[in-house]
């Protein structure tokens, strides 16, 4: 069977009366306005210049947008503490634990709150993916997650599709269209460039092998075109190479995965597993109309909105990484609408904008460990900003010049981050090594109960894992109350 190839962008579920993944919430509902109430017309130049233009005087009217003062009469202004409560509310930090087994509808619930889990392949502790959904739902079962990513059954269909997003990421199957190439600024992927020009056929034999043998690896790949001549004078990977030192084949597997002419069918230890995207994708997600790049931006915007409960037009746009200008057109339009609300908070530089589905618990309680990349923390200046904690990974930096460790986790007790551990899982020795702990100055709280809530819940991580017990090293100003607390408990 020939490969399929998608040519003109992602094909998407919107436009046809589906309802996204958010909630349930109609598409047009969710920030994604079809003139009409139906699709827009495809080729329309006038149309769409019109909209351009009255989109760029939107731009140049909202608040904080390209300077301008807007058309709105009062913005109310916010405290910092009610943006940190709406943030860790809409980010699911309100929401209790399960009492019992974690099933499916708990992960779709997490889900329905951060819209995505960044992947990453540092596995010092655990992978990336899946630590968000222990920080907000405690000890479940990984195989939940690769089902649902990975393992999908007739009985358990596939709920996450890999793409990129904010980085690498997994996402909900119906927002996969949403983020096709024309919808997200160009990234690493435009540099391939001279490298398609060199072997103009490559992409084509790739798809072909892929369309015959999916799910496959890159290096499997590799081989099956090699004894065709159809590698050509493709350059291997080298022996002994740097994880990041890819085969042009591997290259190319990864422009087509970014473009969407690619998808990911599975996982094997980690690598990458590529198909065609309709053996990867529901049916009905495969066949829809591709979404206007616009509208797709618009909809990206407000499911930022909603997992971040209030942000900066810097916030909104980092989150699943899209360009300046269209984020901002997105904000006037959303703002005009009624679909975003702009607030001033106390404390921030910039203008604010509030999702309509946000709320704001009096308190917050409760506490979790998070990964470097929990969407809570992966936006830095954000974190600082929020909850005055200061937090850059020292992966790359050398072992005497780190501050805190390699691999730091910060840690959240009651709504506020308090402290911060380097965690490292030795699977030979069967225990959760922490090699440091810290906590942060001016916090409020008695030693005594960050040692001991932290050591619960290091505790309840190393079960998780499948780790016999928890060991901390000699590093920070915790250490010692930490030790005291798990000799405790």
């Amino acid at each position: 069977m020939p490969a399929r190839r998608v040519h003109s962008g992602f094909r998407g579920p919107f436009g046809n009366g589906r309802r996204a993944a958010d909630g349930g919430q109609p598409a047009a509902g969710n920030g994604l306005r079809a003139a009409g109430g139906g699709q827009r017309a495809a080729g329309s130049r006038s149309g769409q210049q019109q909209r351009a233009a009255g989109a760029r005087q939107r731009v140049a009217a909202a608040p904080g947008l390209s300077g301008g003062r807007g058309s709105i009469g009062v913005v109310r202004t916010i405290s910092g503490d009610v943006a940190r409560r709406t943030f860790l509310a809409a980010q699911g930090f309100t929401d209790p634990r399960p009492s019992g087994p974690v099933t499916r509808r708990h992960l779709q619930r997490v889900l329905d709150r951060i819209k995505l889990l960044q992947l990453d392949s540092v596995n010092v502790a655990v992978r990336s993916h899946y630590m968000p959904l222990f920080s907000r739902l405690g000890d479940y079962p990984p195989a939940l997650l690769d089902d649902a990513a990975w393992s999908p059954s007739a009985r358990r269909p596939r709920l996450l599709a890999e793409t990129w997003a904010h980085e690498a990421s997994l996402v909900p199957v119906t927002d996969w269209p949403l983020l096709g190439h024309k919808t997200l600024p160009r990234r690493w992927w435009k540099h391939y460039a001279p490298l398609l020009e060199r072997h103009p056929t490559l992409a084509g034999d790739i798809r072909a092998v892929v369309a015959e043998r999916g799910p496959i690896g890159a290096g499997a790949i590799e081989k099956a075109l090699a004894p065709e001549g159809r590698a050509g004078d493709v350059r291997p990977r080298p022996p002994g190479a740097t994880w990041w030192e890819r085969s042009e084949v591997k290259q190319v597997c990864e422009y087509l995965f970014a473009v969407g002419e690619l998808a990911v069918g599975t996982r094997r230890h980690f690598e990458r597993r590529y198909d065609l995207p309709e053996r990867v994708l529901p049916p009905e997600v495969f066949a829809a109309p591709p979404p206007d790049p616009a509208d797709a931006a618009r909809a990206l915007v407000a499911k930022s909105a909603a997992a971040l409960g209030i942000g900066t037009e810097t916030d909104l746009r980092d989150y699943y990484r899209l360009g300046p200008e269209r984020t901002r057109t997105a904000i006037a339009e959303l703002v005009e609408a009624g679909e975003l609300e702009p607030v001033a908070v106390r404390g921030w530089a910039r203008p604010a904008y509030r999702s309509p589905s946000a709320t704001v618990p009096r308190a917050v309680s409760g506490r979790a460990l998070l990964s470097p990349f929990d969407p809570l923390v992966w936006e830095r200046d954000r974190a600082e900003r929020i909850f005055g904690f200061r937090y850059r990974i020292e992966i790359y930096v050398p072992e005497a010049k780190r501050e805190y460790g390699y691999y730091v986790f910060p840690f959240l007790l009651d709504g506020a981050l308090v402290g911060r551990v380097d965690l490292k899982a030795d699977r030979v020795a069967g225990v959760l090594r922490v090699p440091g702990a810290f906590a942060e100055p001016g916090r409020g709280l008695p030693e005594s109960r960050i040692a001991a809530e932290l050591a619960a819940e290091l505790t309840t991580m190393a079960c998780w894992l499948g780790l016999d017990g928890v060991e901390v090293g000699e590093r920070g100003d915790l250490a010692a109350a930490l030790r005291s607390a798990l000799r405790a408990g």
